[in-house]
């Protein structure tokens, strides 16, 4: 069953975000299998983010190479808000 995940962090900029992408990138896993939509939002030092996965499973598995890179740059992500999705429809 897919799934919505937001995440708050406490503290987290553009700047920030931007540099996770990038080691993401370096770690092979900018577009992990599976995550099917990501967006950041906000403004300031309020970004907060927004992914849709096809299973918990897969994004548990990305989360292995997220979180120590999130760790490293001192991001606390919050706690997720994990949902199931019950309709998806573009445009």
């Amino acid at each position: 069953m897919a799934i919505a995940i937001t995440f708050t962090p406490k503290s987290m900029t553009a700047a920030q975000f931007d540099e996770v992408h990038r080691k993401l990138a370096a770690a092979g896993a900018a577009t992990p299998a599976g995550r099917t939509y990501h967006l950041c939002f906000g403004s300031d030092n309020r970004m907060r983010v927004l992914d849709v996965w096809e299973t918990l499973e897969q994004f548990q598995k990305f989360g292995e190479t997220l979180m120590p890179i999130l760790t490293q740059m001192g991001i606390d992500p919050g706690t997720p808000d994990i949902q199931p999705l019950y309709h998806v429809r573009n445009g």
